[in-house]
Parts: structure tokens; C-alpha cells; sequence
């Protein structure tokens, strides 16, 4: 009886390999026209590497000697007026010791007010400066933004996701789906025009 359902089960087995190799090589031809069709598709979701941007834009690059030349004028000017205030000090130590407790305390009040607005100054110029830096970040946006629109539709893009080194929104896309070369190329033209 061992010998009939060892039998019996060696014959099944056999019965299930041939089976199984059978579907298998059947599905093969479909497997190789399905792997032929997918290059052919176009991808419908693109990324561009965003660092790559940032430093090829030619508006970013602009934008950047923009701020930084802003941001030069800035310090040299809030650091002529600390000159000249500590200057003013300077020459006040000097002569203290010859002017009257009225006089004294007058240029003290005096000296210390123009500090005061000294700080407010150097206060508020930052500010500006960080102000007029959001804003041209907000341009920068702004261009790239309504630029990936226009791209996207030309080229039939239903999503353009942005990659940066360090940004743990996108861990890894594939190289294939990488747009950057052409979609800086086409940014910078379209800059290139308008800057004309």
C-alpha cells in the first residue's frame, strides 16, 4: 500500500511539473512582447535634480550676483556708520576728561541714542535685505514653476518631481526618468529670450 501511494504520488507530481513548465513556457512569448512594448511608452512621471538647477539656471546665477552685490553694498554701509560711531566715541574718551558732569552726561545721552539707532539701523537693513532675498526667491520659484507647466505640456509629463541632495521626499527614481539636461537647456533659452 506504501508502494501504491509512493507511486501515486511520484505519478501526480510529475503530472504538476510538466503542468507548471507547460505555463510557463506559454507565458514567455507574452512576457517578451510586454518587455519589448515598455521602453516604447513614454513616462508620464519625470524628475529633474533641483541642485542642478539652482546652479545652471542662468537667472538663478543672476540672481545670486544680484544679492550678493546688495548684500556687499549692505555691510559696507552699516559698517561706515559703525566707523564713524566708534570714531565719535573715540574722540569723546579722549576729551572727557576735560569737559563738565553736564557736559559729560549730555554727550553720554548723546553717544548712546546714536548707538541705539545704530542697532536699529543695522536692524532693520537686514531685514530688508532678507526681505528683498524672499522675494527673489519667490521669482525664482515662480519661473521655474510656470516654465515646468509649459515643459510638461509640450512633452506630455502628467507630474515633474523635483530631486536635491539630502531631501528625504524622494529616496531614488530612475535614471531613466531624469529630465534635467533638457528641461535647463530649454529653461535657459527661454531666459535667454526674455533677457533680450
Amino acid at each position: 500500500m506504501k508502494q501504491t501511494a509512493s507511486i501515486f504520488t511520484k505519478i501526480t507530481l510529475g503530472v504538476l511539473l510538466a503542468g507548471s513548465i507547460t505555463a510557463c513556457n506559454q507565458n514567455k512569448p507574452a512576457d517578451k512582447t510586454a518587455a519589448t512594448t515598455a521602453p516604447s511608452v513614454k513616462p508620464e512621471i519625470v524628475y529633474i535634480n533641483q541642485d542642478s538647477v539652482s546652479l545652471k539656471y542662468e537667472y538663478a546665477k543672476d540672481m545670486r550676483k544680484r544679492m550678493e552685490d546688495k548684500g556687499k553694498a549692505a555691510q559696507n554701509d552699516v559698517g561706515g556708520r559703525k566707523q564713524a560711531f566708534q570714531r565719535e566715541v573715540a574722540e569723546y574718551q579722549k576729551v572727557a576728561n576735560t569737559l563738565s558732569a553736564d557736559q559729560r552726561q549730555t554727550k553720554e545721552q548723546d553717544l548712546q541714542r546714536k548707538g541705539q539707532d545704530l542697532q536699529t539701523y543695522e536692524q532693520n537693513a537686514s531685514a530688508q535685505f532678507q526681505n528683498e532675498q524672499a522675494g527673489e526667491t519667490q521669482k525664482l520659484y515662480e519661473k521655474v514653476y510656470s516654465f515646468s507647466k509649459q515643459y510638461a505640456k509640450d512633452n506630455g509629463y502628467k507630474m515633474i518631481l523635483t530631486f536635491q541632495t539630502g531631501n528625504t521626499q524622494l529616496l531614488y527614481a530612475d535614471p531613466s526618468l531624469e529630465i534635467t539636461a533638457d528641461f535647463l537647456k530649454k529653461l535657459n533659452d527661454a531666459y535667454a529670450k526674455d533677457k533680450k
